[in-house]
Formats: structure tokens, sequence, C-alpha cells
């Protein structure tokens, strides 16, 4: 991660929150990155040092950043919001009629399964936070 992290211009970043990718990017992380390269956020907020992206970004030590997800959602750090090289969206890449739509029949399989007494497909177990 640290040799591909000091070679890229652009890290779109899409993994789950876990305690093994809490702050994967951290400050030490972050300072791999080239000057100009940017970082696209769009999986959990708490993959990224947030305190330590918004000091880079006031520093000109990165290229800029673009966020759809925030550490500690709701709230949004202001010093992100102030920074002239981030794009901040709130999390709504789902929000679609289709999407929704495929949401709620997902709920509805799963507790039909689970009432037949079947283990349902989209299951969360321990093992995998």
């Amino acid at each position: 991660l640290d040799q591909m992290l000091a070679r890229m211009d652009i890290v779109s970043v899409n993994c789950p929150h876990t305690p093994a990718t809490y702050h994967l990017l951290s400050a030490r992380r972050l300072k791999l990155m080239k000057k100009e390269a940017i970082i696209v956020n769009t999986a959990r907020g708490e993959v990224i040092d947030e305190n330590a992206l918004a000091r880079m970004l006031e520093a000109g030590e990165l290229g800029g950043a673009g966020l759809d997800v925030f550490e500690h959602e709701p709230a949004v750090n202001p010093r992100l919001l102030k920074a002239k090289k981030a794009v901040l969206l709130p999390h709504m890449g789902s929000a679609t009629i289709e999407g929704r739509i495929d949401m709620g029949e997902k709920v509805i399989i799963n507790i039909k399964t689970w009432v037949d007494g079947h283990n349902p497909p989209d299951r969360v177990l321990p093992s995998m936070l």
C-alpha cells in the first residue's frame, strides 16, 4: 500500500470500515502521496484520518480530495468545508428510485427467508466486523 500510494495520481478508497481499516490512510500514509495527487473517498469516512487530510489540503501538500463520506457523520470537519481543493457531497450514491426499490426488496426477501426458518442471504456475521 505504501509503495502504491507514492506512485498514484488518483486514489479511490473502496473498502468497508472495520477495525483493520480505521485510518488505513493515516497521516503517515497520506504524506507518502504525490503533492498533486487526488484522493476520493466514497467508502467510509473513518478510513481516512480527516484531520491529517485537512492539514495537508490547507498546506498545499495534496492536489485535492473528493469526499462523500466523513469521519464523524453527519458532522463535517469545518476545515474540510473551507478547503479550496475539496469537493464534498452527502453520501447519496444509492439515492435513486431504482436503488431504493432494490433495497426495499432485499429487506423483504431477508425477512421472508428468516420467517421461513432459513438464514437470510444478507446476514452480517460477527466475523465480518
